[in-house]
């Protein structure tokens, strides 16, 4: 699943987008890496497998922001997520962790985890349109 995600190339895939019934997502992104005084700067990545995720405590806080998706190619949709939560999951080792994530990283989590409940961005934006060729967000 890491390879697919990252030949796609994503920052997420969810088990489920590659016909593989688990609840089972990886994720990887650096942080910063959206931010205009990193552009050309080479971040490091973190990787991030969970098992069995769930998400235990969100912000109140909600933001909105354009999210595209490696299952539905050529849209992207401005959904509304918590600006912060906090997921707990195995890693890939079986270990029980713990993650506490905010910003567009709150965001990607949200996103992989609705795919291991049948969620799509789609069911969620309140706007999906096709974007133009410079156009340069994100894919899970």
């Amino acid at each position: 699943m890491i390879e697919t995600m990252r030949d796609a190339p994503g920052v997420g895939l969810a088990a489920p987008q590659v016909n593989i019934p688990l609840q089972l997502t990886v994720i990887e992104y650096a942080e910063g890496e959206d931010e205009e005084e990193n552009e050309g700067k080479e971040l490091k990545k973190k990787l991030f497998v969970l098992v069995n995720p769930e998400i235990v405590k969100v912000s109140e806080e909600k933001v909105m922001g354009v999210e595209g998706c490696l299952s539905i190619p050529g849209l992207v949709g401005e959904v509304e997520r918590h600006e912060t939560i906090q997921v707990k999951a195995l890693n890939r080792h079986g270990q029980p962790v713990k993650h506490k994530v905010s910003g567009w990283m709150a965001r990607i989590f949200q996103h992989e985890i609705d795919h291991l409940h049948g969620v799509l961005y789609t069911d969620k934006a309140v706007r999906v349109w096709k974007p133009q060729e410079d156009d340069d967000t994100p894919l899970d």
